[in-house]
């Protein structure tokens, strides 16, 4: 039997590495274990809505990602979108970016003076050993303007508090904005004064497919199954990944499909987006245990997504608004109309996502589906988004599992133990967000899987640095 590369996982990672192989007419099999592909940047589809689970906006520093993505969609599929995004704190919209008169306008000019003096005091008395998520909030911004608008924020997210999360995961996700960058660009922007560099995390228009980025998955897939080269196989679960007598090659792969049948598959490489806590209790003969006990300490934020429908033309203009309100359980809220206008049935709908973050098994994940409905809508009205008495037409609500790997302190620790295990198996490359345990965005993730299939053939990439040495990828520069 001829040995086939498997693939686990249909997300962008895996998704991108059969369309890689594929151009080289090397035959491989994707499995996936849900019923759906696209992982946490797929389109839900329900009675004539779409939903994107988490907001995609399609920019990327990268030529190669560009290409794919204009190769997949023709143009008349993608839109050019204005950003506009708010800050909901203390009972006031801030813009997002900055503008100067209304960060003024919602803190006050006292509230707005102590804002710049902490932040003057953290350049002249430093944090000089950055541990933590706060420490390093606070020398590039202050005190003061890390607990008005980081710190409720970034608790919501992971769930503890921001003394317990790494320096790494700001360094990565905020890396190049600052106290000082905001600023400028707010005084530039309420002057129109069009200074030579813009950070891109200010950015002011993105690209979208107009029926969202599962459009592109699908596009994707599509091109991947055309031919026998390769194959997606849906509600397929890996159970076991069998390695030989060394113990550094994966030679097969046991699976079990939606029937309940388990089949093995001969392999010549896995490429792996599968969590990594999942993927080393999945090898056989076992893993050492200290390499397993290091694997289950690593952490994941889960969300849930509650969509309510509504016959109203529009209520807010953007396209999603922190909430930073420590009075309501929302993180964000996301309005799908302002993102692609074909993501409602027509023009006398609107469709909002409201952001949950939780942990799989708690109190709000183990809520009814009619009781996150409930709680949504309430918060809506609290909020000042939906005015009292609207009443939503539909609703749908979507648990989506290990969205966020943790950077703890745990992580810091154990990830070293868990890298160095992997890289003993010389035909295992994990990909992903997941599959690294790292904060990769849409592109990066694709990125790690282009990288990977190009060591498969003899390359020596190193993909863990992908999304570390380059630059925040929304802060492109343009001159």
């Amino acid at each position: 039997m001829e040995n086939k590369i498997v693939i686990i996982g249909a997300g962008p990672a895996g998704l991108t590495v059969g369309y890689e192989l594929k151009k080289r007419n090397q035959r491989f099999y994707i499995l996936e274990k849900d019923s759906f592909i696209g992982g946490i940047a797929r389109t839900i589809k329900y009675k004539g809505f779409r939903f994107d689970i988490g907001g995609h906006r399609f920019f990327t520093k990268d030529p190669k990602i560009e290409r794919i993505w204009k190769t997949l969609l023709p143009p008349e599929n993608w839109l050019k979108r204005q950003r506009l995004s708010r800050i909901y704190y203390d009972r006031f919209f801030f813009d997002y970016p900055l503008r100067l008169g209304n960060v003024v306008r919602g803190l006050g000019v006292k509230r707005s003076a102590a804002i710049t003096l902490s932040y003057l005091n953290s350049r002249l008395f430093p944090i000089k050993d950055e541990r933590t998520f706060e420490d390093w909030i606070v020398n590039r911004f202050g005190r003061h303007l890390y607990r008005t608008f980081f710190k409720t924020y970034t608790e919501k997210l992971w769930g503890v508090d921001c003394n317990q999360i790494q320096a790494q995961w700001a360094a990565q996700r905020i890396r190049g904005l600052s106290f000082f960058s905001a600023v400028k660009d707010a005084i530039c922007s309420q002057l129109r004064m069009n200074h030579s560099s813009v950070i891109k995390t200010l950015i002011t228009e993105f690209s979208y497919p107009k029926l969202g980025p599962g459009m592109l998955w699908e596009a994707m897939m599509k091109k991947i199954e055309d031919g026998k080269i390769g194959r997606v196989n849906l509600n397929t679960q890996v159970v076991k990944l069998i390695l030989n007598k060394k113990g550094n090659k994966i030679t097969k792969v046991v699976i079990k499909d939606k029937q309940g049948m388990e089949k093995i598959v001969r392999t010549s490489a896995v490429f792996s987006s599968m969590p990594i806590s999942q993927l080393i209790p999945s090898l056989y003969p076992s893993a050492p245990h200290g390499v397993i006990e290091a694997s289950q300490k690593l952490h994941y934020r889960d969300f849930i997504l509650v969509a309510l429908m509504f016959k109203i033309k529009n209520n807010f203009p953007d396209n999603w608004i922190y909430i930073h309100a420590p009075e309501v359980k929302i993180g964000r809220v996301q309005n799908f109309k302002n993102w692609s206008p074909f993501l409602v049935p027509n023009n006398q709908f609107v469709s909002l996502g409201l952001e949950y973050f939780c942990t799989r098994g708690d109190l709000l994940w183990n809520q009814a589906d009619s009781q996150l409905k409930k709680l949504a809508k309430k918060e809506l009205i609290m909020t000042g988004l939906l005015e009292p008495g609207k009443k939503n037409i539909d609703g749908k609500v979507v648990r989506v599992p290990k969205a966020y790997p943790v950077y703890d302190q745990d992580y810091k620790i154990v990830m070293p133990i868990v890298r160095h295990y992997l890289q003993q198996i010389k035909n295992l490359y994990p990909i992903g967000r997941n599959g690294m345990h790292k904060y990769n965005n849409m592109d990066h993730s694709m990125l790690t899987a282009i990288l990977s299939v190009k060591n498969f053939y003899g390359a020596k990439h190193d993909i863990w640095r992908v999304n570390t040495e380059k630059k925040y990828h929304e802060e492109k520069h343009e001159y």
